[in-house]
């Protein structure tokens, strides 16, 4: 595609400005994109009435056309306009969650075009809490189809620099509000069938609509399985890897101790053999990984070899007794990994806080579901 002249401009959610918003409004309604923060990663927008606005997202992402893209809302009332069929209990489900990073998956009104769907009778809604995406929501009078602001299959951006990293020259805006708050994609509930069902965790877990609705089933996926081949996947990031840094990834499983060991004997070779390594742990671990490989001596790996500490990096993800660092530091980690050329990534598992499920489906497919047990 040409490369287009991209307007970037930063805008704090504490001090809107409405001129710049409704001016992305405007490129929105022409069949512009414009990328813009929510509360739980920046999207890419478009009309999301508009299929040539759609195919538009698809090319700039590189996506997949049968990935279908969600449709951003700032009322409940809009929801009647785009789905048809809503049972009370999805209308209860939306009320109880949104606004907020919760995306519902109806079926859909004839005016949503196959192309934002992925060629699925079903829509898939979501109301955002963050000040800016509501605000641009309400001055463009659109419904906006927006994926994560990302070059498809890489980490999701949580930042404004993330976006325009992957994106400059191929949209027309960047609405820059720093870093985002949640960190991961919103929590999918698929409402069509006879009990919810959860295509994709986020920060509202299923015990969460578990109280509002009752028993929630989980789509496989969710788990770790893969799509049988010619499924077409019911929401976004069910069907093809994503999040996926530049290097190899492995996610490491079984008891603590046995974890770190493992790691670390890998971490040693890997940098014997020249390669850039890194390490993905908590802030309760990292001094474990770091003791061991700056107290080396010689004998002891790669100790004799001058310089192969320098190729290993340790990353915390946060605190395990604070719920949410882990998921809001994770593809910001993956991404830094990229720029510092690392070619290969050890990764602990992350269970311990409430976004357990959901920092996981997205470490396993970034690693793409390769997990060594210890």
């Amino acid at each position: 595609m040409d490369s287009l002249n991209t307007r970037y401009v930063e805008i704090s959610p504490e001090d809107i400005d409405d001129k710049v918003l409704s001016e992305a409004g405007d490129i929105l309604k022409a069949g512009g994109l414009v990328a813009f923060p929510t509360e739980t990663v920046y999207g890419l927008g478009g009309d999301g009435l508009n299929p040539l606005s759609s195919k538009k997202i698809y090319e700039a992402k590189g996506r997949p056309s049968d990935n279908p893209l969600i449709l951003h809302i700032a009322s409940m009332d809009a929801v009647e306009h785009i789905a048809k069929d809503v049972t009370p209990e999805a209308y209860k489900l939306m009320e109880q969650f949104w606004p907020g990073p919760l995306t519902v998956i109806l079926n859909k009104k004839d005016n949503v075009p196959d192309e934002t769907t992925g060629g699925l009778k079903t829509v898939a809604i979501r109301m955002p809490s963050h000040p800016v995406a509501k605000r641009l929501i309400e001055l463009s009078g659109l419904y906006i189809a927006a994926p994560s602001a990302n070059t498809s299959g890489r980490p999701s951006p949580t930042k404004g620099s993330h976006v325009k990293e992957d994106l400059f020259g191929k949209i027309d805006m960047i609405i820059d509000s720093g870093a985002v708050g949640i960190g991961i994609e919103s929590s999918i509930i698929d409402m069509t069938g006879e009990r919810p069902m959860l295509l994709r965790p986020g920060y509202i877990k299923p015990e969460d609509v578990e109280e509002v609705l009752g028993e929630v089933d989980i789509d496989p996926v969710v788990l770790g399985k893969l799509m049988p081949e010619g499924t077409a996947p019911k929401a976004p990031g069910m069907k093809y890897r994503h999040y996926a840094p530049k290097g190899d990834m492995e996610v490491v499983k079984g008891e603590e101790i046995k974890v770190s060991e493992y790691i670390l004997k890998n971490v040693r070779a890997d940098a014997d053999d020249g390669k850039r390594v890194a390490i993905l742990t908590t802030e309760e671990n990292k001094a474990i990984y770091q003791k061991a490989l700056d107290g080396l001596v010689a004998g002891e790996g790669n100790a004799d070899k001058p310089g192969n500490r320098d190729k290993v990096t340790i990353i915390s993800l946060g605190s395990c007794a604070k719920a949410g660092q882990i998921s809001a530091h994770l593809f910001d980690a993956l991404r830094s990994l990229d720029n510092m050329d690392i070619e290969m990534i050890y990764s602990e598992t992350f269970y311990e806080d409430d976004m357990g499920m959901a920092v996981m489906n997205r470490l396993l497919k970034a690693a793409a579901y390769k997990v060594i047990e210890v």
